[in-house]
């Protein structure tokens, strides 16, 4: 039985995973619940997820991954072990061929964190590429011509802008404002203007919901329940889509201005193929009501969001472990 070379999107709050020849397998929540006093992993994925927030005071449920980097290497270690562990695809004397991908500004240590928890986890060798290519690939795009395409990916931890052509990035910028910024936003906006303590996963629905980034986008209204912070006791409230809004605008002008310094270093021919191909937007934060709109607004190009946006960078994987070989060719890393 020989092993199977797997792509793996490592993501701050999703784990996908691509194996070469079945597609994508696997796809969950990059959390791991362990018990604080004998370090023991006691479930990871979706399990630990609905652990969050829910928990005694003996057992924490970690997000190991922040803005896009290894925070715990351990648990990531951990983490991986059990991914690769479920979807079975270690060879009787043969370890799998891995590709992952990673934010664009990263830094050699974090890069070396990375390969260093993939091996440990049962990887043979470990390939790293740059997030923002292997979704553009996912998506799609025409990235190996000599014109000009722009991504946006937005994740959980971070957002990458680049413009890619000849199949590499001419410009870019990582930040680290993404989905899970804008969780926080939501859940400092309702402790602040109503008192009400609401966790993450609350915050997370509201997002999904009721939110929106565009002034003229969706109109919506939805009831919450959380903790007084006055009485201590549970309460429920009724929050509009319009307020939301506007307590998102700081964090997602943030990305505005991203997006817009990498076409103000865009070479001017590049620019110009945009221009007719417009900005594709990948990633769970793509699915964020109103994003595409704002963007095409103030970018002043036409914006869209790619087929199946949370799914594009571990589809990019797909793409080019069928290219692997040239990958090892090239030497990447």
């Amino acid at each position: 039985m020989f092993s199977r070379d797997i792509g793996i999107d490592l993501g701050t709050a999703n784990v996908l995973i691509h194996v070469k020849g079945k597609g994508i397998v696997l796809n969950e929540p990059a959390v791991v619940a362990m018990d604080r006093t004998t370090g023991k992993v006691l479930e990871v994925g979706e399990e630990a997820r609905r652990m969050v927030g829910r928990t005694p005071g003996n057992i924490e449920a970690i997000r190991p991954l922040k803005n896009g980097v290894i925070a715990d290497f351990d648990v990531t270690e951990a983490m991986l072990k059990h991914f690769i562990n479920k979807i079975k695809v270690r060879g009787f004397l043969s370890k799998p061929r891995m590709l992952i991908c990673c934010p664009t500004n990263i830094t050699k240590v974090e890069q070396k964190a990375i390969k260093e928890a993939a091996q440990k986890s049962g990887g043979k060798k470990v390939y790293l590429e740059e997030e923002p290519k292997v979704a553009a690939i996912g998506a799609g795009m025409e990235i190996f011509q000599p014109s000009g395409n722009m991504v946006i990916d937005i994740g959980g931890g971070t957002t990458d802008v680049a413009v890619l052509s000849m199949g590499d990035i001419v410009t870019s910028e990582s930040i680290k404002m993404a989905g899970d910024t804008i969780d926080q936003d939501i859940l400092q906006y309702i402790k602040k203007e109503y008192n009400l303590l609401i966790g993450e996963r609350t915050a997370e629905d509201i997002k999904i919901n009721v939110a929106t980034v565009f002034p003229e986008g969706r109109d919506e209204s939805m009831d919450i329940r959380g903790r007084d912070l006055v009485t201590g006791l549970p309460r429920t409230i009724t929050i509009h889509s319009k307020e939301i809004e506007q307590s998102l605008r700081e964090s997602v002008s943030v990305i505005v201005h991203a997006a817009k310094s990498v076409l103000e270093r865009t070479p001017p021919e590049l620019s110009a193929d945009i221009i007719d191909r417009g900005v594709i937007l990948t990633g769970g934060g793509a699915l964020i009501h109103g994003i595409d709109q704002l963007l095409a607004e103030q970018l002043k190009v036409p914006v869209f969001i790619a087929e199946e946006p949370k799914n594009c960078v571990a589809k990019g994987t797909g793409m080019m472990l069928a290219n692997i070989d040239k990958i090892e060719r090239r030497k990447i890393i």
